[in-house]
């Protein structure tokens, strides 16, 4: 009798084991990169809360030649927000209630999934809950959208090791890119885009370079102007140099973030090309390699003409943000 008692026991296990895998089982999220639905009321969306939630998670991204909204809005009301419209990779849920509160739910309805939800007595007490926890849930959207992004180009990478032979540093790159310059301390790669081309490069600087607070900007801005001078040339123009440099029109955004585990420093602006009417967005990561005793430069630009460039910009940010050090 103990024996069968043992093996009934046993048997409940698994059988509760295996109905609470069935109760774990999410299906896979859905929707375009960086676009977010927003679950909230028609009336609370057509009013001041809706103009909130649009000052934040429509705010225009940094850097950019155009205006252009950080996230992509689909708005849906309650009452349609069932079946696989709950599987969208980021939601935001905002709704009057007698609870107080803004928090970040993980796969809540699909994975990966975050769920950004908020909620109040009144319309001012969802506002100010918006205004406390917007930049966290925006974080953890924009998080969630790079993983997707490098998910997505991870089935056809590139197996060009030029970064890896000279820099010690492997990226996650889409195999269209291609090396179209190498140099004994610079790499430039590009691939092809309607309208125009996505572009790479990477270079090293000496440790010590930017330890100077007060003119921390300014260093940045002439860095990119002489790398600019040396190896990215423009067209000819008869009697005129021309290269890359950083629009002297707009001082470049500067943020601290981290690189493959290494402190780094991210700056986000706008190039152009000297005495020739060329122009578009960048983003540089200065990484702080201390190991090497070296500042390890990887920037991605866009270049195209007329063309919305939010998403290029995310996927070259998706690539330098995959960086691995050997």
């Amino acid at each position: 009798m103990r024996k069968l008692g043992v093996f009934i026991l046993l048997f409940a296990i698994i059988i509760s084991c295996k109905e609470g895998k069935k109760q774990t089982y999410l299906p896979q999220s859905i929707g375009g990169i960086n676009t977010i639905a927003v679950v909230i009321d028609n009336q609370l969306w057509q009013g001041k809360v809706g103009d909130k939630i649009r000052e934040h998670f429509a705010a225009p991204a940094v850097g950019l030649t155009l205006d252009e909204p950080i996230f992509t809005i689909n708005h849906v009301p309650p009452s349609v927000f069932t079946g696989t419209i709950r599987n969208m990779r980021a939601i935001l849920y905002v709704e009057k209630d007698t609870l107080s509160l803004g928090h970040i739910k993980t796969d809540l309805y699909a994975k990966p999934q975050k769920v950004g939800v908020i909620k109040g007595h009144t319309e001012d007490e969802i506002i100010a809950n918006l205004d406390a926890k917007a930049d966290a849930i925006i974080a953890s959207f924009k998080n969630l959208e790079i993983n997707e992004a490098q998910v997505r180009f991870k089935g056809s990478l590139s197996k060009e090791t030029v970064l890896k032979n000279k820099f010690g540093v492997n990226l996650s790159m889409p195999a269209a890119f291609k090396v179209v310059k190498q140099e004994d301390n610079f790499v430039w790669m590009e691939t092809q885009i309607p309208k125009g081309t996505m572009n790479v490069i990477a270079y090293e600087l000496p440790g010590n370079s930017f330890n100077n607070d007060s003119t921390f900007v300014k260093d940045i801005v002439r860095l990119r102007d002489s790398i600019g001078s040396v190896y990215i040339p423009g067209p000819d123009v008869t009697g005129k140099i021309t290269h890359m440099r950083g629009d002297p029109a707009f001082s470049p955004h500067v943020f601290a973030t981290e690189i493959g585990d290494k402190k780094a420093v991210e700056v986000r602006g706008i190039w152009d090309i000297k005495n020739y009417p060329m122009a578009g967005p960048f983003v540089s990561y200065i990484v702080n390699d201390k190991e090497k005793d070296r500042k390890l430069v990887i920037e991605g630009f866009t270049f195209a003409p007329s063309a919305n460039k939010r998403d290029y910009m995310f996927e070259l940010e998706a690539i330098i943000r995959s960086a691995k050090f050997n």
